[in-house]
């Protein structure tokens, strides 16, 4: 029996009989709107009322056409499920029922997805990963490592094929350059298979600045008060666009059997009652009995979302205040956190997030909310990143920037807290690949977007020359691109084995230790035991204690006496005596955390 998915858009083409398709379109901007598809003639469409148009046509999957606005203009559908010529060519009707799923995890069971508690996400680039099917080759490898779940960087069809996908302008059609719909179906189904989830990053808050046509047939849809960097803001006050929105969330997880998505850059939406309608949304229509989470970015740090629907955000304090720690940097939006990031760090471990009404200098006012009530698992934390590196001049990693030994040090933390970690790809091996900033816009929206780049890092001491600013890679450029592509034999070197090994170790001993206790658990405090060092614990949900302490200063820092138990994972610089140590798998408070040291405990006996 053949198992399909297709979900019901109120946008766009539905195929409705194998050679009979109808066609719905918004455009309040229009009195009149015409239907062309090619090799047909041209068909007038009926308007509905609410500036909605509407046509049937004899015509099946495959099928290209356009929706023809004015005399001089005709776009592709904002609904498009697949644009196999780019942004500016025509759409084309997709029927969804024509892929077989597969369906099954590794069980043979129906696949229903994992818990949250139990997600070690991935992110990945398609395109710098050899599009669909480059990812799907991967899998086995990444779920033999204790990856659950992989990360998508958004898909939305952008113009060109080199784009990290926030400049995507047709938010239903997966990425041409990346493979057809059929390939991320089968990527999806694969990972199910292997018992991974699959995330997708999708971005709500813009369109791109190519290949948008929405505004000159509906231009309700952009609100004229309201600027962003990326131009006029989206009116979620308007119903269709809305149900846009909402059903393009839908149309990934119910269609493409997505088991979550992460929505970029909240902060940017104007209606935060449309994310809360969202969620709900969401909660209601996918089956009962499914897992699907929903994650966020957002500087706000929204603690109301995160009690309201989202499983959890992306905890971009945690990120920079471990890189000051790690690297000394100390401008840009890492200003916010040179003055004491250790404290920042404690606050990050025992509460959440770092700013919860604190002021924040470069916004020159508050920012946040007090976040101590959540559970750690409503946190994502990661040390790397495609903003974190990418959004660097030069793209560099942490395995360039920081001591080796501090990075494996803070690495066993991320993977043995009990926040969810994140990792970016390539660095379960500890590349040192740069991740650039790439596109493959026409040449002259190419050469602002470069010049606009070189532009804002004169505010970087290092950039404050000209000169030097002409070296930073034109993100146009196709060797850019290139040079963000991993490079497998990374993993083959003596340092690339010990990462690999490093993070097997971890993530086993995650799946082991932490994965069955994070349901229930709370954090018991944390604070800083040294300019540099932190010590953190934690009640699990089985009442056992966790207890961690990371030392990334230049002296041994004595831990309290709570940090105690079994010795799940110790770091230490290479040639550092353990023989003070009375017993391998009990740490006992008088043990020292040497520099660039960290000591996990689990203390299961304290609930008994």
């Amino acid at each position: 029996m053949r198992t399909t998915h297709a979900f019901a858009c109120t946008f766009g083409a539905t195929v409705i009989a194998p050679h009979w398709t109808r066609f719905r379109f918004w455009a309040p901007s229009c009195n009149h709107v015409t239907l062309e598809i090619e090799g047909a003639s041209p068909l007038p469409m009926t308007a509905e009322g609410a500036g909605w148009f509407v046509a049937e046509a004899p015509c099946g999957a495959g099928a290209r056409y356009r929706y023809r606005v004015a005399p001089g203009l005709a776009v592709p559908d904002p609904a498009s499920r697949a644009q196999p010529d780019d942004v500016q060519g025509p759409s084309m009707v997709v029927d969804p029922r024509a892929y077989d799923w597969t369906a099954d995890d590794r069980r043979g069971l129906p696949w229903r997805g994992l818990p949250w508690e139990q997600a070690v996400i991935y992110e990945i680039h398609v395109g710098a990963a050899g599009g669909f099917r480059g990812v799907r080759a991967q899998l086995p490898r990444l779920a033999a490592l204790g990856i659950t779940a992989i990360e998508l960087m958004p898909l939305s069809e952008f113009p060109g094929g080199r784009n990290w996908g926030y400049d995507g302008v047709l938010p239903y059609a997966p990425e041409s350059a990346y493979g057809t719909p059929d390939d991320l179906k089968a990527l999806v189904d694969h990972a199910h298979a292997l018992g991974m989830m699959v995330f997708l990053d999708v971005v709500y808050n813009h369109f791109g600045p190519d290949g948008n046509f929405i505004a000159a047939y509906a231009a309700p849809f952009f609100r004229a008060d309201r600027p962003t960097p990326w131009g006029a803001a989206i009116d979620f006050r308007q119903q269709a666009v809305r149900t846009y929105f909402t059903e393009n969330a839908l149309y990934w997880l119910m269609e493409y059997r997505f088991d979550g998505l992460r929505l970029d850059a909240v902060h940017a939406i104007a209606d935060r009652e449309w994310l809360l309608e969202l969620a709900a949304r969401v909660r209601a229509r996918v089956e009962a009995d499914r897992h699907v989470h929903l994650i966020l970015e957002n500087e706000h740090n929204d603690v109301g979302l995160l009690q309201s629907g989202f499983d959890a955000q992306w905890n971009d304090d945690g990120h920079n205040a471990a890189h000051v720690l790690l690297t000394g940097e100390h401008e840009g939006y890492y200003r916010n956190f040179a003055d004491e990031p250790i404290i920042h760090l404690a606050r990050v471990l025992g509460q959440g997030f770092a700013f919860q009404g604190q002021f924040f200098p470069t916004l020159g006012r508050p920012r946040g909310m007090p976040s101590g009530s959540l559970p750690p698992s409503a946190f994502v934390l990661f040390l790397q990143n495609h903003d974190q590196i990418g959004n660097r001049a030069m793209g560099e990693r942490l395995t360039v920037l920081a001591d080796p030994d501090a990075l494996r040090a803070c690495y066993g933390l991320l993977l043995l807290g009990p926040q969810i970690p994140l990792l970016f790809m390539g660095e379960e091996w500890g590349s040192r690949r740069p991740f650039l900033f790439f596109t493959s816009h026409k040449p002259e929206l190419g050469q602002i977007v470069r010049d606009g780049r070189r532009r804002e890092f004169a505010a970087f001491s290092h950039f404050a020359d000209p000169t030097l600013r002409e070296t930073i890679p034109d993100p146009n450029a196709p060797e850019t691109f290139a040079a963000s592509r991993l490079d497998e034999s990374e993993a083959e070197t003596a340092d690339g084995r010990a990462w690999l090994d490093l993070t097997g170790r971890l993530l086993r001993l995650r799946a082991h230790h932490i994965v069955p206790r994070l349901r229930g658990a709370h954090a018991m405090g944390a604070s800083p035991i040294g300019p540099a060092a932190v010590a953190a614990r934690w009640r699990m949900g089985d009442g056992a204690i966790l207890s961690i302490a990371l030392n990334l200063g230049a002296d041994p820092v004595a831990p309290p006496g709570w940090v105690a138990g079994r010795v799940l994972h110790r770091s230490a610089p290479a040639g550092h005596d353990h023989g003070h140590d009375h017993s391998p798998n009990h740490h006992h408070a008088g043990a020292a955390v040497p520099p660039s040291g960290l000591v996990v405990c689990l203390d299961d006996i304290a609930h008994g």
